[in-house]
This record gives structure tokens, C-alpha cells and sequence, in this order.
């Protein structure tokens, strides 16, 4: 496709760098940039390049956060002894949503996936374990999508954490085999924390 602008074609392409977005609709978007109040689009542009410079992630959690602790991770009225385990930063968020859970977390960082060249090096694990020798944690809940990578994961860090002594549960599973978390409605992600269950039971499910 060939553009009347130079500067034109170098926002299309950068526009469509972005998942999901083909150069049709990096196009779309960027005509319909141009037709906004310049104001607006200069607080657009400092809004990301805010994200780019100032977004950092949380030394205990790996949340993403504003500062190096997070706030959840500094909030003293949170239950100190309990962890939920998700894979990224999405899952927080849904999990947030309900209102039914008031423990700390840890992001993974994404799941253990042979195809994609994940190993368990690659994720936030080692950290976990020692958050668990170094902080007074009674209960690891595991959050992670009911598919084969996910289950992979639970599988392995349930392992290394054989031997340490604390409760392993997974969220009771309400949700459909191979849905993310991020896609579950609020009322059933609340009761799949709420109705946990000890991990070692959701194995003899299976």
C-alpha cells in the first residue's frame, strides 16, 4: 500500500506492530488519530511513553506497579500467610475483581510450555520458594488456566514444594477445561477461590 506521508507509513507500521492489529486497522486508527483534538493525542503519547520509562514490576510479586513494592504487596489489612498463584498480571486483575480474596500473589510470568521453549527457569519460581521460606506463608492457592500448560506448571511447583510445610489448593474448578481466568465471569472465579480445594484431592479427580 503506498501512503501519501512518510510520517503517516511510520505510525501505520509501528501501529500494527501490536497484537492483533493488521495494517488495515493500524490505518484506521491512525486516520482516526489524526482527526482528534492534538491535545488529546500529546496525553495519549505521554500517557505510553509513562508506560514505556516509569512501569516497573514488583520485587515480591512481580505484579506490575508504579513503585518497587506494589500496592497489594504493601497493604498491611492483606492476609500476609496466603499467596495465590497466577500466570500473569490479567489474572490479578480478575481475581481482584470479586472482592473475594484478600491474600498476596505471584505472577508467574507465563506457563511451562515445551513447544514454546518455556522451561520453569524462564518463569517466576525460584522466587516463589524462597517467599515461602522467607515470609511466614501457610497456603499456596494455585490460579492457573485449567489446560495442559497450566496443569504442567501446577503439577511442577506442587513438587518443589513437597517438602515444605504448607497447604497447597487449587481454585475449585467451575471454570471449563482450557479457559483463562481472565475470561470468567466474577461470580464464578469468587466462588472457584472461595471453594478451593487441597490440590493433592484435584489430582485424584482427574
Amino acid at each position: 500500500m503506498q501512503y501519501s506521508s512518510k510520517v503517516l507509513e511510520s505510525a501505520i507500521r509501528e501501529i500494527a506492530k501490536l497484537p492483533g492489529i493488521g495494517q488495515r486497522t493500524a490505518l484506521r486508527l491512525a486516520l482516526h488519530m489524526l482527526r482528534q483534538d492534538p491535545e488529546e493525542m500529546h496525553q495519549l503519547s505521554e500517557s505510553l511513553r509513562h508506560l514505556v520509562d516509569d512501569v516497573v514490576y514488583c520485587k515480591k510479586c512481580h505484579n506490575i506497579s508504579d513503585t518497587e513494592i506494589c500496592n497489594i504487596c504493601a497493604d498491611t489489612k492483606r492476609q500476609e500467610n496466603l499467596i495465590c498463584v497466577v500466570e500473569d498480571i490479567r489474572d490479578v486483575m480478575a481475581i481482584e475483581q470479586t472482592s473475594q480474596y484478600r491474600g498476596l500473589y505471584h505472577v508467574l510470568g507465563g506457563l511451562i510450555s515445551p513447544m514454546e521453549g518455556i522451561g520453569p527457569a524462564e518463569l517466576n519460581i525460584t522466587s516463589l520458594v524462597e517467599r515461602i521460606d522467607n515470609e511466614n506463608i501457610e497456603e499456596v492457592i494455585f490460579a492457573l488456566s485449567s489446560n495442559m500448560e497450566g496443569d504442567t506448571t501446577t503439577f511442577y511447583i506442587y513438587k518443589r514444594l513437597s517438602e515444605k510445610e504448607i497447604s497447597v489448593s487449587t481454585i475449585a474448578r467451575g471454570l471449563a477445561v482450557g479457559d483463562a481466568l481472565e475470561y470468567a465471569d466474577e461470580i464464578t472465579l469468587g466462588r472457584s477461590l472461595q471453594h478451593r480445594v487441597p490440590y493433592e484431592q484435584s489430582l485424584r479427580s482427574k
